[in-house]
């Protein structure tokens, strides 16, 4: 099923689309299902690798076999993203530096600012459109973490070059690859040391899962991680595993429509009035747009949609969107009209229709405060 570094055995051979479908299986054979059973154990009996719950499990395994197999690492599962996201910035040393997107995933940046607040580390939140500062930010940095689209504004890094420079500093480099995937970008193969996912979004696709996920071709990293996850019990259930991976089957059919529904969506609302901003960079299946009439305009379109929902997530089947400003923890330089878009596999016409609907109710010469 897998060869020794965690790997599929014939990842090199197979396109993308096909490692999804066929990494992480049981052998091929005589009576031996097609997909790994959850195993609910939390007991093994001794003598064994494993021992205990927290050590292992097998559904975990096929889980982290396939997208280890995507990814081109080895991988290692988590309770959630934010699980992942903070194992990997405790592994930071106490004063050191971490380089952050200021407009990365919320839940990352609080995580960084907790940090900073408990003396812990030293934060340097970067304006990544700005490449000779982000470039310059990596010279005494630890850790330089990276997001690409960044999320929510959908701005993208050239990773190549900032991944050089951080490693010519001596510093590890994380790349959160929740919105591209494997299937669009895969920064290890770009030089990067980790990647990090909330497979609760694409991975699993199904707004049913929490779970997290890191993947590095780095033994000693791996070793390092693993134990930390032995010791914190971070890792996720097993029925959480078992989602994902049924999942991660169908990520490339889901994203491609999606992908294809997104860029039909952004040519229409490029058009629409009330619109004053389309933000997209060209790939995958979440836009951003800035509604005319600012945060209220915002707010009933996200009230008025009928299909689309109105929720905080993202990379599910379903459409979802959301202002992100109505968050208080949100970056201050994100527009407050700023409404994610996460387009989901629905008919584009009847996506269309629902959001231009909404749109068409909040001309900004309307709204009022």
């Amino acid at each position: 099923m897998a060869d020794h570094d965690g790997t599929h055995e014939h990842a090199s051979d197979l396109k993308p689309a096909t490692v999804a479908v066929t990494a992480g299986r049981p052998a091929k054979d005589p009576d031996q299902p097609l997909n790994a059973p959850v195993t609910l154990a939390s007991t093994y009996v001794a003598g064994g690798d494993v021992e205990y719950g927290r050590y292992g499990n097998p559904t975990w395994t096929a889980f982290e076999e396939a997208l280890g197999a995507l990814e081109g690492g080895r991988c290692l599962s988590y309770a959630s993203g934010l699980a992942a996201v903070s194992t990997l910035l405790d592994l930071v040393g106490n004063g050191a530096t971490v380089v952050v997107p200021r407009h990365s995933y919320n839940g990352t940046v609080m995580q960084v600012a907790d940090l900073e607040a408990r003396g812990r580390v030293t934060a340097r939140l970067i304006d990544v459109t700005d490449a000779d500062a982000l470039l310059k930010s990596c010279e005494d940095a630890a850790l330089v973490w990276l997001e690409s689209p960044t999320n929510p504004a959908l701005e993208i890094i050239d990773l190549e070059p900032v991944i050089a420079a951080a490693h010519e500093a001596g510093a590890y480099v994380v790349v959160d690859n929740t919105f591209a995937t494997p299937l669009v970008q895969r920064p290890l193969d770009l030089g990067a040391d980790l990647v990090v996912h909330s497979a609760t979004k694409y991975i699993a696709g199904h707004s049913d899962v929490l779970m997290g996920a890191v993947v590095t071709r780095d033994e000693e990293l791996y070793d390092v991680l693993k134990k930390r996850r032995d010791l914190l019990g971070n890792a996720p259930g097993p029925f959480e595993a078992w989602l994902a991976l049924r999942g991660l089957r169908t990520l490339a059919v889901r994203l491609d429509r999606a992908t294809a529904n997104a860029k039909e969506l952004v040519a229409r609302l490029e058009d629409h009035p009330a619109v004053e901003e389309v933000r997209y960079p060209g790939f995958g299946a979440i836009v951003a747009v800035v509604v005319a009439g600012g945060e209220f305009a915002a707010d009933l379109v996200t009230r008025s949609t009928r299909l689309w929902v109105h929720s905080t997530s993202l990379g599910g089947v379903e459409s979802q969107l959301e202002r992100r400003r109505r968050w208080r923890t949100e970056a201050a330089t994100i527009p407050e009209g700023l409404v994610r878009l996460s387009v989901g596999i629905e008919d584009v016409d009847d996506l269309w229709a629902d959001l231009r609907q909404a749109l068409d109710g909040v001309r900004s010469d309307r709204v009022e405060p």
